[in-house]
């Protein structure tokens, strides 16, 4: 069996010696020729309600498939372990195909263990899709239900906190509701939901999977009927990805599991710096101890990656930390090859109600590939920087201490 380090080389690159070529190609084609009417039509019929592509029929139009985004979708599946995937424009647009095709199944209500991304938390209370939702807690899971609940949606680790949720205990809370895992934070190097139970994979590829911040698209990774379902609404709501994208975030994929590690190397470094700062009332990183108290790294996860997320004793002293780093930009995103730093409560989070919103104190970072000092050397000035009179000395912090 081939190392995930192969199959990310290799994965969705099948023929490319038939064709004649070396690197993929791209197929920018918006539409395709037609051999009949007769048959355009039963291609169209076909790949409109859910088909995949038949080898030998007319692709017809870029809405319903394409060479390109195939290959991407074929890669992403290799690497979760799933039969299959779906690509979409966005990760929003991939989670909003999700919940479109629970509502048209008749099962509306969907119960959500919070934190989540500010997006997906907004998206799902809104009820703008005509989904009804409960938020809960993953010992809450199976006292949510309701004859009518169609998913039951999970953040494993969670934005921006880091929490770990043991994936199989929540699929067996679910009681056969399929269980959609959003895997954006770890990636497939570092998780693979399905092989616990989760019915769906879904990955905001904009992040980890294209890794270079040139590059938006979403995935979900699932079974037959699911993907299905999901090409069905994404062929009648024209969220689907592009060739160009979808070409970047194969490119991407090559390469993700040295990033992955390499980030993750880096950032354990950066945590065990600001675990030592005195003006860091708390660090949250899966990989320090008290983070991770059900033990999932080394089971569920096999390292805890190049997220973390750390609290200061004001939202004021939290807000003017990543004015006053360097190298280290100012932006939302995450899972790229440069160190970003943001503020979720005002930002990626700003919409979420008051009860679930991260603390104003909080602040994210997600750790790229420059050398680990740099980042240790820019973030201890920079709080020093920006003090708060009223902050309490090392002794008192809550800190979770590396394994």
């Amino acid at each position: 069996m081939l190392s995930q380090d192969s199959l990310a080389v290799h994965a969705g690159r099948n023929g490319l010696t038939e064709l004649g070529v070396h690197a993929v190609p791209i197929d920018l084609s918006t539409t395709a020729p037609l051999p009949s009417v007769h048959d355009g039509g039963l291609a169209y019929e076909h790949m409109a309600t859910g088909g995949s592509h038949v080898e030998g029929q007319s692709t017809v139009y870029q809405r319903l498939w394409n060479p390109t985004v195939a290959r991407f979708e074929e890669g992403v599946a290799v690497l979760e372990g799933t039969p299959e995937s779906v690509a979409f424009a966005t990760g929003m647009a991939a989670l909003s195909a999700v919940l479109l095709a629970v509502v048209a199944a008749g099962k509306k209500h969907v119960v959500a263990v919070r934190p989540l991304y500010g997006g997906s938390d907004y998206l799902l209370a809104s009820g703008v899709l005509g989904n009804e939702v409960t938020f809960t807690t993953p010992e809450g899971v199976r006292a949510a239900l309701r004859p009518d609940t169609g998913l039951v949606i999970l953040e494993t680790p969670a934005n921006p906190t880091l929490e770990l949720v043991d994936i199989a205990a929540v699929a067996a809370a679910a009681d056969g509701v399929p269980l959609l895992v959003d895997n954006t934070f770890a990636s497939p190097v570092l998780q693979q939901p399905f092989t616990h139970g989760a019915a769906m994979v879904l990955h905001s590829a904009t992040k980890f999977l294209g890794g270079h911040g040139d590059a938006m698209g979403g995935v979900v990774a699932a079974g037959p009927e699911w993907a299905v379902r999901l090409r069905q609404i994404r062929a009648v709501t024209g969220g689907i990805l592009t060739p160009w994208p979808a070409y970047l975030l194969h490119r991407g994929l090559a390469t993700l599991p040295v990033r992955v590690r390499a980030q993750q190397a880096s950032a354990e470094k950066v945590a065990v710096a600001l675990t030592g700062h005195g003006l860091v009332q708390r660090v949250y990183y899966p990989g320090l101890a008290e983070c991770d108290p059900q033990g999932l790294i080394g089971t569920q996860m096999s390292g805890p990656g190049s997220l973390m997320a750390f609290e200061l004793a004001s939202a004021e002293h939290a807000e003017r930390i990543p004015a006053a780093v360097g190298m280290i930009t100012h932006a939302v995103s995450l899972g790229g090859i440069d160190t970003l730093i943001q503020h979720p409560a005002g930002l990626t989070h700003r919409p979420v109600e008051a009860s679930a919103k991260p603390h104003a104190s909080l602040l994210r970072i997600s750790v790229g590939l420059e050398d680990p000092a740099r980042h240790r050397d820019e973030l201890g000035p920079a709080q020093d920087r920006a003090p708060d009179p009223d902050l309490p000395g090392p002794q008192d912090a809550a800190q979770c201490h590396l394994r």
